[in-house]
């Protein structure tokens, strides 16, 4: 009679015999090698940065009709930081507006006659314009040419009449990125990414290849049971995924001095189910289409589109309609990246980022369960 122990050891000993077979496969086809390690971690550099929120440099048309030594001496501290490159210095408005339409100035300041003496009377002003064509660039051009110019009045007002303080005074602290680096915020929205694309793509093709190749019928006539050649086909992958992980995040603190603030045991776990989740999803699509070249197409596009748009990578989940806030809660990039940036930017750990590593759990566990059911020991 057989015990327990030792049909878990049989088991054990067939899941293992799978995934050395697979780790064959790989090791013959050095292009999954490559794809699985050398492709996140370029993409993540030419992502890193070629996407890029930060706005600075920005071309300033300035039209200062005054030209007294108060109105240079705004000018000139409004563009000392460097965000801001004058242009035009002296040009009249209706030019001024024209490079605007042009694109070749991001905004205009306009100084009017009389400001040196308005500014004596502490009742100076600017008028500004945006263009607002670039919704990104105009936002940010704006609120940075308000403050610059808000404390260049101060300083200025302060040499003339005195100042009135206001009766509230609003200090802000931005906290995690204090310097609003878009790296910062786009770097592990990148890692989770790319993971989610590579993982699957790379599964989606295993099971394919075998019912192409004619090596399925093989496996049929082994005692090997269903989940054990999930298991076993799934193992060497999620070795390669704690790889890419790793290399990922390190390119990460490396190149874009992206910090690791929050438990590492909640990251590792975190990447760990997020792994398995998509590993599975590329299984189960493997399991299902049986070619490989239909294979890539649905991985491609249950992984690319899904894990760019509706995981708040770039896009807010509360800003989504209703319908694609419903969409967005099955997937799983949705929760790895919210992990990723709470480990990584806000020091968070285990007992704040649960609900997102049950939500990780529960979808690897539904996509292998249902890859296993749908892998049928049968010729069709």
């Amino acid at each position: 009679m057989t015990t327990p122990t030792r049909r878990g050891s049989a088991t054990l000993g067939r899941i293992l015999a799978m995934a050395g077979k697979e780790v064959l496969h790989i090791r013959r086809d050095i292009r999954t090698l490559y794809l699985a390690l050398a492709m996140p971690v370029l993409m993540l550099v030419l992502f890193g940065f070629g996407i890029s929120f930060d706005v600075d440099h920005l071309e300033l048309a300035v039209v200062d009709q005054d030209r007294t030594d108060l109105s240079r001496a705004l000018v000139r501290q409004v563009t000392a930081s460097g965000e801001f490159v004058a242009i035009e210095d002296g040009t009249s408005p209706e030019a001024a507006l024209q490079q605007l339409r042009r694109g070749h100035a991001a905004g205009v300041l306009l100084l009017p006659h009389g400001f040196a003496e308005d500014v004596q009377r502490g009742t100076a002003q600017v008028q500004l314009l945006v263009d607002g064509a670039d919704g990104n660039t105009a936002t940010q051009a704006l609120a940075k040419a308000q403050a610059l110019v808000e404390v260049a009045s101060r300083q200025l007002l302060g040499a003339g009449a005195p100042v009135q303080a206001p009766p509230l005074e609003v200090r802000v602290r931005t906290l995690f990125n204090p310097d609003a680096r878009s790296a910062m915020f786009l770097v592990p929205g990148l890692a989770a990414y790319l993971l989610a694309i590579v993982a699957v793509i790379i599964t989606a093709l295993t099971v394919a290849r075998e019912w192409e190749r004619g090596s399925m019928e093989q496996l049929f006539a082994t005692p090997v049971g269903r989940l054990e050649i999930v298991v076993g086909k799934l193992l060497p992958y999620l070795g390669i995924g704690v790889l890419q992980v790793l290399l990922v995040l390190t390119v990460g603190a490396w190149v874009f001095d992206v910090p690791v603030r929050g438990s590492l045991v909640a990251l590792g776990l975190g990447a760990l189910l997020f792994l398995v989740g998509m590993l599975g999803q590329g299984l189960l699509i493997s399991v299902v289409t049986r070619n490989q070249m239909v294979a890539t197409q649905v991985a491609t596009i249950s992984s690319v589109l899904p894990s760019m748009l509706l995981s708040g990578f770039i896009f807010p989940i509360e800003n989504l309609p209703l319908p694609l806030k419903v969409i967005s809660t099955v997937i799983p990039a949705r929760y790895f990246v919210s992990t990723l940036r709470g480990v990584l930017l806000r020091g968070n750990g285990l007992d704040v980022l649960w609900p997102q590593l049950l939500a990780l759990a529960l979808f690897a566990v539904f996509v292998l369960v249902l890859a296993t059911r749908r892998f049928q020991r049968r010729l069709d």
